[in-house]
């Protein structure tokens, strides 16, 4: 009996003696906190976006809504923290442990409160699309995107003063560092600025098909601070550094107004001065009758007896279509058909390359005896005179 008392001494010696000073019933109590914390988490975020829901449903404007849902993950860490407040205070650390404590509460309080202004800020930022017809879309993501790297900043910075590591020294102790890397990281800032050059001269926005000159083709998703992501037509998505945006010559053929045909039609040369001339006029009568083409003052139409080609006559037609490509196609296609009607039309034909041979006499050898060799021609096997 005497040898249970004594090991019932020591589990009770450990049990109170637990984990720096803290019973370990204090400890699981304490744990017990946090795990319930843990699991009511959703319920508050729910109980309280659904508060939230209530009171902006009463606006017009769509963007406290959007925002309440953006706000609602960081919420979900709340009862966590507060748990974590209560487990802290039922155990009753030393003061020197209590202090480290705390500022780990305070931080996360703070990283709380910071997550949820910098995912507020994207939906926030709706309240300024009417400021898109002024600056571009591409701006305004570009200025929700620095808002919400100076929130994160500001984050970072308070988390660290709560610690005591004074911010502003440590800029000041970086300085030297920031300009090693600012020197190796010249492209970075070079990209930067011809993005802003880019947004600032508007010279395409998001959706925009573009061509840049030896570099890539395709429509435009997004402008980034340092590259651009352009999809090309067979949907590969390219990463274009922003300084090859502004370097190159860059076509933006969402804003063109017209398409041109531009054609050399051959005819042949058998064909008369006056089919040549019908056939012009009815080109251009043609042309200035159908809808589908642009139309003088606003576009010229041309259909001009060119040039005399080495196999050919060649007729000039120049004229202009929609933007769209489906119109710019049908359109072409409709062309294509009428010349060859008219041409057809008033007997002429299309040329084609072709060379005429010339041969001044006949040969005087066969091409060959029974046994192969090539045989002079006699007197007699010569061609008759004429």
């Amino acid at each position: 009996m005497r040898e249970v008392n004594g090991f019932g001494a020591i589990v009770a010696d450990v049990w109170n003696r637990g984990l720096w000073g803290t019973t370990i019933g204090d400890i699981l109590i304490a744990i017990g906190i946090v795990v319930v914390a843990v699991l009511v988490r959703k319920i508050f975020a729910n109980l309280v976006t659904g508060r939230l829901r209530a009171i902006t449903a009463r606006t017009r404007n769509q963007v406290d809504d959007v925002i309440v849902d953006a706000i609602a993950p960081p919420l979900q860490l709340v009862p966590v923290i507060f748990g974590l407040y209560l487990a802290f205070r039922f155990v009753e650390p030393d003061p020197a442990a209590w202090i480290a404590l705390m500022r780990v509460i305070r931080s996360l309080v703070a990283f709380v409160i910071f997550w949820g202004i910098y995912r507020a800020i994207m939906p926030a930022g709706r309240v300024l699309s009417p400021l898109q017809g002024v600056v571009g879309a591409e701006t305004l993501d570009w200025v929700v995107k620095a808002v919400r790297l100076v929130i994160v900043f500001i984050g970072a910075a308070v988390i660290l003063e709560m610690w005591g590591i004074e911010v502003g020294p440590l800029l000041a102790g970086l300085g030297l560092f920031g300009v090693a890397v600012a020197l190796g990281a010249q492209d970075l800032f070079k990209n930067l600025i011809a993005g802003m050059a880019i947004l600032s001269e508007k010279r395409f926005a998001k959706g925009e098909a573009i061509v840049v000159d030896g570099v890539v083709e395709g429509a435009v998703e997004s402008i980034g601070f340092r590259s651009s992501l352009i999809r090309t037509w067979d949907k590969v998505p390219v990463y274009v550094p922003n300084a090859q945006m502004a370097d190159n010559a860059v076509s933006n053929i969402s804003r063109r107004s017209q398409r041109r045909i531009n054609w050399l039609v051959g005819v042949e040369y058998r064909t008369t001065g006056a089919q040549l001339r019908t056939i012009r006029d009815r080109i251009e009568a043609w042309i200035l009758g159908n809808e589908l083409f642009a139309q003088p003052p606003d576009s010229p139409v041309v259909v001009r007896i060119d040039a005399l080609n080495a196999s050919s006559i060649d007729i000039l037609v120049q004229c202009f279509t929609a933007a769209d490509i489906n119109e710019w196609r049908e359109a072409k296609q409709q062309l294509i058909l009428a010349l060859k009607d008219i041409v057809e039309g008033e007997g002429s034909g299309f040329a084609f390359p072709s060379q005429s041979v010339y041969v001044e006499s006949m040969p005087r050898v066969r091409p060959s005896n029974d046994d192969g060799e090539l045989v002079e021609l006699g007197e007699e096997d010569k061609p008759p005179q004429a």
